[in-house]
């Protein structure tokens, strides 16, 4: 309690629930102090405002921050920045062991000046969870999972040796091994507490991740967002994340799911609800009846997918359906109490109503009108309602590229070969085909209702008689161990495994790109023929490529539908009218003859869930991971950095470093290094998925003594900046319209010849000369991926022009030392009619630099002719501009520990 204050008299105590009473930051003493109308506000703002009032200490957080954010007010222009202290962090491995390798280079930069390396040190319980690394390179058999989880560790050897490192190193850094969930359902169902304490006082449990789909924890009524992993890395050295106040966006739900509608078919339906809305950086609250009736797994579904509908979060308030849940998973009747005794205390208790708070917008969704959906097959928010699944897949089929189609003709349509398969089965495949269906991802497996639903209507079908085509590879990936528990219990995981969704690993797989190889055969035919096969997943993301390099055609949806497209065999169907096949009798089997009903969903939970089962699986982690026991770790504060390594290597953001920040100067002379179109993912910019022996990563690993086979991942090479330069833009499926729209990642080199991306950014940086990237609308859409910014660094990229930037990918960009502009509207690279030819300066960039201040671009063309236009600087809060003349937030922190060692 040393260390605590009683600003404006809120230091209380309330009833712990055990005769004992606790003290806690009071939002309702707050209001009584009349600093602001508090129970007027969203209950997103009111937890913020929580962590601004007890953190604040006149210098990382003032006073005038917790009065600014307590008179929050619907709508107004946002410009003050709110310095937001979490209570802890959670990683997932891709994002999370580039993150220590920085603390790792930090540490040595600091034992370099001759300091104590333990300076560097997180502040705040750090929870990293391996769930990116595992892939689907087996699937279909009794022993898949085994099978991919040895390979795993196999490939994944050096990197899992640092991760041991680091929790030896660092006082409170724990790993989850491999083989035990997702991040984020761990989180749901092990790693939040709902209450923390510290120090005597009780606070919420909030928190930021590596993944953008952190945002699952708001179905708890945990406040949390994914962040880069430059921002987490700040959190974790003492630096509150700052972002501008938000708007708060009022989601009014009413009425009740029909029978036959599912958590998916809601999150969908809400995902593109809200991408109309354009809720892009702004908090979404759900309230209402309809959101209080709701259990907290189909709340957590709909948070998860936060990112798809571009808000920062999708938050459901606390209330007793969060107590419940929180029993259900094994939590402790004392953590139980707490939770609810807390935030009764504070005046957050239940679901608000309408008209009890003000919000910067209202929108309604009556759950009544949901219909059963999937969504593609490029982007989440593309939803289609499943009767018109034919008519939709064959629009986009002939649609042009640039509206999001293939633009095949309708001649394609019917285009097929058969074939022989490498275990000498014969197959059909051609146009929308389904080469793939995953039931995986953590927005799914973590709703017991979904799964259950697969597994029921795997048992009607194969009572049946259907089964599933061979050329599809189908694969069960839940998050968490439980999921195979409550399948077994109730006896349905042998139907899903006679239809080949058989256990393949507990992790992200292919809702991440980790969906391992097609049979050679098929992949050779689709690549041949330029076939638009599909995937069908119960993921979050269908971005192109993202699934599968080869598979074009990617549509999300829930874990029964994933089963029935697979017996179905093709997405070219329309399942109201439409059979999936025949029975034993030869006769038609129709979806509604499949699906189960919602009493019998609800009777195999009952028999399903338990508290103990949780409590069983979630502990002593270790002893039930003997491969994670046999790996060993090197001791020691300081990392040895192993030069031939090709896995993890000392980046190079602090070489030569001194406490001497840079200064802000103009950009001059720059040239285009890639101009693209709309929606260019972080998926485009770095990839995660397979690296191709020809790019220049593959070639570089071939040089260092790599075969192909052993490649791994771009996502599981993260630690080693020398692959991740050269993958940095090398999507096959990013087009660069300076070759006018060509696929992969090329672009035209200082001679004005096509070359990699890689090469020209060297060949640029040898002559001196600076380098810009230009796009359209939604530049870095997708996963919270830091290295999409790094990479951009590293290839010498001074700045980005955009018409819009995705939230967490403009932060990152400002972090690394990249600036982020914005095009006014109804300016475009294509109405400047922009082709890479033209010289680039930035005028008016100086260290007087203002957050939002309008600069000018001016472009000189080959003929002499020059353009001038105004463009937005997107370095938006104050601490971003301390970021950006510091060359990024990490050696602005890193000057700061050292400053005060």
């Amino acid at each position: 309690m040393s260390n605590a204050h009683n600003l404006f008299d809120t230091l209380k105590q309330f009833d712990l629930g055990t005769g004992r009473e606790g003290n806690y930051y009071s939002l309702p003493a707050l209001e009584k102090a009349e600093v602001g109308p508090i129970s007027k506000l969203p209950v997103s703002i009111r937890i913020v405002l929580e962590s601004v009032l007890r953190n604040c200490d006149g210098k990382r957080v003032s006073e005038a921050a917790v009065r600014a954010l307590a008179n929050w007010k619907p709508v107004e222009e946002r410009t003050e920045e709110i310095p937001f202290v979490v209570a802890r962090i959670v990683l997932q491995d891709f994002t999370g062991v580039p993150l220590l390798v920085d603390l790792a280079a930090m540490r040595s930069a600091v034992a370099k000046l001759g300091k104590n390396p333990k300076i560097i040190e997180p502040l705040v319980p750090v929870d990293l969870v391996v769930d990116h690394s595992v892939q689907v390179d087996f699937a279909g058999g009794s022993d898949s999972m085994q099978q991919n989880l040895d390979l795993e560790f196999t490939r994944n050897r050096e990197r899992y040796q640092f991760l041991k490192w680091g929790m030896q190193a660092f006082e409170t850094f724990k790993v989850v091994p491999p083989g035990i969930g997702i991040v984020h359902q761990v989180n749901l169902e092990y790693l939040a507490k709902g209450v923390l304490s510290a120090g005597g006082v009780y606070y919420p449990d909030t928190l930021v991740g590596t993944d953008s789909h952190t945002t699952m924890i708001n179905g708890l009524g945990i406040v949390g967002w994914g962040v880069g992993g430059i921002e987490a890395e700040a959190g974790m050295l003492g630096q509150p994340v700052y972002f501008l106040t938000p708007d708060v966006v009022g989601v009014h739900l009413a009425g009740a799911l029909k029978e036959g509608v599912t958590a998916t078919d809601l999150a969908l339906t809400v995902t593109q609800l809200l991408r109309k809305a354009k809720v892009v950086g702004k908090f979404v609250e759900f309230f209402g009846p309809g959101a209080t009736a709701l259990p907290v797994v189909d709340r957590a579904t709909i948070a998860n997918m936060a990112p798809e509908y571009g808000a920062t979060m999708g938050f459901f308030p606390m209330d007793e359906e969060c107590v419940n849940y929180l029993r259900a998973t094994g939590r402790s009747n004392g953590d139980c109490k707490l939770y609810e005794n807390y935030y009764r205390a504070q005046g957050l208790w239940g679901i608000p109503q309408l008209g009890e708070i003000e919000y910067s917008q209202l929108i309604e969704l009556d759950l009544a009108t949901v219909r059963p959906s999937v969504a593609g097959p490029k982007r989440p928010q593309d939803r289609i309602e499943l009767p018109d699944m034919r008519r939709e897949f064959l629009g986009a089929f002939q649609r042009p590229v640039t509206e999001n189609g293939f633009g095949r003709t309708r001649k394609d349509i019917s285009r097929s070969v058969k074939l022989e398969m490498t275990n000498k089965k014969k197959v059909k495949v051609g146009t929308g085909s389904v080469l793939i269906a995953a039931i995986t991802s953590c927005t799914n497996t973590s709703n017991p209702s979904v799964m259950l639903a697969a597994g029921l209507l795997a048992k009607k079908a194969v009572e049946k008689g259907l089964t599933v085509n061979p050329a599809v590879k189908a694969s069960l990936a839940p998050g968490s161990r439980v999921v195979t528990d409550y399948l077994k219990k109730t006896n349905l995981q042998k139907y899903l495994n006679k239809l080949r969704f058989n256990l393949v690993g507990y992790g992200c797989t292919t809702c991440i790109g980790n969906s391992g190889p097609l049979d050679a055969n098929i992949e050779d035919a689709v690549v041949k023929n330029d076939f638009v096969a599909a995937s069908v997943l119960s993921g979050n993301r269908n971005f192109e490529a993202r699934v599968h390099q080869n598979i074009k055609a990617n549509f999300l949806m829930s874990p029964p539908l994933v089963v029935a497209f697979a017996l179905a065999g093709r997405v070219d169907i329309d399942m109201s009218c439409e059979p999936l096949g025949t029975d034993k009798d030869g006769a038609p089997v129709y979806l509604a003859d499949l699906w189960p009903t919602l009493q019998e969903v609800r009777e195999a939970m009952e028999s399903a869930l338990k508290p103990e089962v949780f409590r069983k699986l979630y502990k002593d982690f270790a002893a039930q991971n003997p491969k994670w026991n046999e790996i060993p770790s090197s001791v020691g504060n300081v990392y040895e950095w192993d030069r031939k390594s090709t896995y993890i290597q000392q980046p190079p953001f602090f070489e030569n470093f001194s406490m001497t920040p840079g200064s802000v100067q103009p950009i001059t002379g720059a040239r285009a290094l890639g101009i693209f179109g709309d929606s260019v993912t972080t998926d485009h910019i770095s990839p995660a998925g397979a690296i191709k022996k020809s790019s220049p990563a593959g070639k570089f690993l071939q040089e260092n003594g790599v075969g192909a086979v052993d490649f791994n991942s771009y996502g599981s090479r993260r630690g080693n900046d020398r692959i991740m330069t050269r993958g940095t833009f090398a999507n096959v499926r990013i087009k660069n319209l300076m070759l006018g729209g060509e696929e992969g990642g090329n672009t035209l080199g200082p001679d004005g010849q096509k070359t990699s991306i890689y090469d020209a950014s060297i060949a640029y940086q040898k002559a001196g000369t600076p380098l810009i990237v230009i796009a359209g609308q939604e530049y870095g859409t997708g996963s919270s991926r830091d290295w999409a910014a790094k990479g951009t660094n590293l290839l010498g990229v001074k700045a980005v022009v955009a018409q819009s930037f995705e939230r967490i990918h403009r932060s990152n960009l400002v972090g690394m030392g990249v600036l982020p502009l914005q095009f006014k509207d109804g300016t475009t690279a294509q109405t400047l009619k922009l082709d890479g030819t033209e010289t680039y300066d930035i005028v008016g960039l100086d260290e007087n630099i203002k957050p939002q201040q309008d600069l000018t671009l001016k472009i000189t063309r080959q003929d002499g002719s020059v353009d001038e236009v105004s463009v937005r600087c997107r370095i938006d809060t104050p601490i971003e501009i301390d970021y950006y003349q510091h060359g990024g937030i990490l050696l602005y922190v890193l000057r700061q520990l050292v400053a005060k060692a």
